[in-house]
């Protein structure tokens, strides 16, 4: 099965990386070339996932009701996160004791990060989101443009007549099952890629990497997890499923993004395992790629304690007005960091920007560590967004609980057999 290949591809990612250093480094290729394989197959299958969902529902009033449901949740549930993540860095106090002079590290990677930051303005947010051409935001690959795009199609495809309608939606559903073939061949490389993947992370930083930073590693991985069971567990119970039996559910797409650090990678998987477990077409294809740029539960919970720590790290006290700023200022930046690898890290950088007290040169403290640290925040992203999809789901009375414990009980079931829907 591909999760076995998966896990034991990461195995041996790990050991050459760790044993075979250098020869780690350079399977570099392998892993930026499985990401490059997937993101090219991302904005089509996007594109198609979005439009269908939108044209496909005749009555504009539930578009508009599944559209402000969602980002209710995800403005709750992330802001949430951002709470926690707060609460727990204050309560720990990982950087403690740390005493870090800023003046004695290096200045480039923060002026490097710095620069990038000051490219996320709201204006600038705002204004990249409108593609060149029609066409230009599948050549870029960005995913909120790809969304506008669809957006706007959908929408088009929904003023058309109904034979004229049905007729586009067939294409696009033929459209589909070419982009997912596509995928489902891509994927079988997933374990060379993982492996490539891990053993540039390990060989290139290496345990000396982690170092007294392990205590924010440590305080990360545990709120994450705490997050996920706690807060994400008692959201899917609420909604009559199990958050462990939902992992296992999606145990292939876990498994992917932890061997590449990005959640890009699982996205098509998550699409069609969501459809499986009986959540509608329309929700799906709303939720999911909108999740993806506005409903960042781990980039939330990391911001928010990375910036408190470099505070604490460097003798920067920070009291609860200026805190209560951080948290404002990371409800709005951490929007639109998509599951790219490092993303996290630039949103942290343009958060700091308006603290000028914490040093941005402290940023450099972080670089070693951020590899390990995005592989937390891509699965807490993923399983983050894949619950909000059920829970929409749910709240528009597509899938029972009854069918959700069915369809998770029987997680084996190929792609092209029908879900066990409502």
């Amino acid at each position: 099965m591909l999760y076995v290949q998966v896990l034991m591809a990461v195995a041996l990612g790990i050991a050459v990386g760790w044993v075979r250093p250098e020869f780690g480094v350079s399977l570099k290729p392998l892993g930026d070339g499985f990401i490059s394989l997937v993101k090219m197959m991302i904005a089509p299958i996007i594109f198609c996932t979005v439009v269908h969902g939108i044209a496909s529902m005749s009555d504009l009033k539930q578009l508009g009701r599944v559209g402000v449901k969602t980002l209710l949740y995800f403005e709750v549930v992330s802001t949430l996160a951002l709470v926690i993540g707060l609460v727990v860095v204050n309560w720990l106090q990982p950087g403690a004791g740390f005493n870090i002079d800023s003046a004695t590290l290096d200045p480039e990677v923060a002026r490097n990060l710095a620069k990038k930051a000051e490219a996320q303005t709201m204006t600038a947010f705002l204004l990249n989101i409108i593609p060149a051409t029609l066409f230009s935001a599948f050549v870029t690959g960005d995913l909120l443009q790809v969304l506008l795009v669809s957006t706007f199609t959908g929408f088009a495809i929904t003023a058309l007549a109904e034979p004229q309608r049905h007729a586009v939606l067939n294409v696009l559903d033929r459209g589909s099952e070419i982009f997912f073939g596509i995928m489902r061949l891509v994927v079988k490389f997933a374990p060379v890629g993982a492996c490539g993947a891990m053993a540039f992370t390990v060989g290139k930083y290496g345990p000396e990497a982690l170092g007294k930073l392990f205590q924010l590693m440590a305080s990360f991985y545990a709120t994450a997890a705490v997050f996920v069971f706690v807060v994400l567990g008692g959201i899917a119970a609420a909604c009559g499923f199990s958050i462990l039996r939902f992992l296992a559910f999606i145990k292939e797409e876990l498994l992917l993004t932890l061997g590449t650090s990005s959640s890009e990678t699982a996205l098509p998987g998550m699409i069609q395992k969501l459809r499986r477990l009986g959540c509608g077409k329309s929700t799906v294809g709303l939720v999911i790629p909108t999740g993806y740029s506005f409903n960042l539960d781990g980039t939330n919970i990391y911001m928010t304690m990375a910036a408190v720590f470099l505070a604490q790290a460097t003798n920067t006290p920070l009291d609860l007005r200026e805190q209560i700023t951080l948290l404002l200022v990371a409800m709005v930046s951490s929007k639109g960091s998509s599951g790219v690898t490092g993303a996290g890290f630039v949103t942290l950088a343009a958060t700091l920007a308006v603290l000028p007290k914490v040093p941005i040169a402290s940023l450099a403290l972080l670089v070693g560590i951020d590899r390990f640290m995005s592989e937390c925040r891509a699965i807490t992203n993923l399983i983050g967004n894949g619950v909000a999809t059920v829970v929409i789901s749910r709240w528009e009375g597509e899938v029972t609980p009854e069918t959700l414990q069915k369809n998770l009980a029987a997680g084996g079931i190929e792609p092209g057999q029908p879900a066990d829907t409502k």
